[in-house]
């Protein structure tokens, strides 16, 4: 397991000057070709749709006469070959760490900001033939900046229980709101991010078998209390009585979706509260999906250390699947991650922090007013548009 590096905050600066912060992995005698060239040839080629290799080697040498503009290119345009042994031997620690430098400088100040952390596996960077497994990648994705701040890779005789503790201490959480998924609700990762000054919300499931059938009959009873019919006159219980409800009703695609968000903040009864660190509340979503004459409904559960008030446990909730949506779907059906079948050392690891880099390029970009492949599409047609997104001058 390793630990992405703690990065100050700092004034804006070029993509390019943190790459140079790279160290090249390769013998002396046998770089031909300068590695901010290879570094700075794989981004522009993966921001106009390239997914491998030899997507990089063939973008360079149809782009040969403009990448000169800005590049150095003292042999020409790398082959297939060179980009390959670059991203298989580059440390994946020291990429992750510039990464997270540069993603500081993008990252605008927002109160209470949710930062969702969430795993996703990539299905074809296994390798039956050296007993290696798919690996396991978490991100962590700043909702309001739409921005993936960092990646940590899963090691292959631990888990994301494990990796996610460090990658909270690489990142700069305070005033936010951290979630994370059913598997990481760990007491040891609400103690991190209390630790660093943000509150938490952690999804409950079977894994705290006993917590979450807690947490359920207390939420369900008060809740049935609450809409009870009850004699004129009749007290609620300390549990209906401090419980809150949000409501939003949405509806696409033929379906009609209600999600109600309950809150509360009376934990007397509830014997581990002091197990979990800065516990202050516990909620529920109900999420009703109705189409046509077919009614579901759905109950999740959930620890916080968010204050009474019920709105910000909703948006944090809510926020909390921008992670799949934003990130992950994106990755998958547009950048073709789960495709890659780079394996060979740290490539698959590289090439990972590599789209998420190129994501958030084209995620900030505000001049073109469409979906992320409207936007490679534009990038592959335009060159002012390109240079842009790399924030190099036109």
């Amino acid at each position: 397991m390793w630990l992405i590096l703690r990065m100050q905050n700092a004034a804006t600066t070029p993509l390019k000057d943190h790459l140079l912060q790279l160290t090249d992995p390769r013998l002396k005698r046998r770089r031909r070709h300068e590695l901010l060239d290879v570094l700075l040839i794989a981004i522009t080629a993966m921001l106009c749709g390239a997914e491998n290799f030899v997507h990089m080697a063939q973008f360079g040498k149809a782009k040969h006469a403009w990448l000169r503009t800005f590049l150095a290119l003292p042999n020409g345009i790398p082959s297939h070959d060179t980009f390959r042994r670059v991203f298989l031997l580059l440390a994946p620690e020291q990429f992750s760490a510039v990464f997270l430098s540069w993603t500081q400088t993008l990252r605008q100040a927002v109160g209470a900001e949710v930062v969702a952390l969430d795993g996703k596996t990539v299905r074809r960077s296994f390798d039956p033939a050296k007993g290696r497994s798919a690996i396991h990648l978490v991100s962590a994705w700043a909702s309001a900046n739409r921005l993936v701040l960092g990646q940590i890779k899963v090691d292959d005789k631990s888990n994301e229980i494990t990796a996610v503790p460090a990658l909270l201490r690489a990142l700069e959480l305070a005033g936010g709101i951290v979630t994370v998924d059913a598997l990481n609700c760990q007491k040891a990762i609400a103690k991190e991010i209390v630790e660093a000054d943000a509150d938490y919300v952690l999804a409950l499931k079977g894994n705290h078998e006993r917590v979450h059938e807690e947490i359920k009959t207390f939420l369900d009873e008060a809740l049935a209390e609450t809409f009870a019919l009850r004699p004129v006159g009749a007290k609620l219980s300390t549990a209906a009585a401090t419980l809150a409800v949000w409501e939003t009703v949405g509806k696409e695609h033929g379906r009609l979706e209600t999600r109600r968000y309950y809150q509360s903040a009376e934990l007397d009864w509830f014997a581990d509260r002091a197990a979990w660190a800065g516990l202050r509340t516990v909620g529920m979503v109900e999420a009703v999906r109705e189409t046509g004459a077919k009614r579901t409904v759905e109950r999740r559960y959930y620890l916080s250390s968010l204050p009474w008030g019920v709105e910000v446990f909703a948006r944090a909730v809510r926020e909390h699947w921008g992670v799949e949506n934003q990130v992950h779907w994106v990755l998958d059906v547009q950048m073709n991650e789960d495709q890659s079948r780079a394996r060979a050392g740290h490539a698959a690891e590289n090439l990972g922090l590599l789209r998420r880099l190129v994501l958030n390029l084209l995620r900030r970009d505000t001049r073109c007013l469409t979906g992320i492949k409207g936007k490679q599409l534009n990038a592959s047609w335009d060159h002012a548009y390109l240079q842009s997104l790399l924030g190099f001058d036109a």
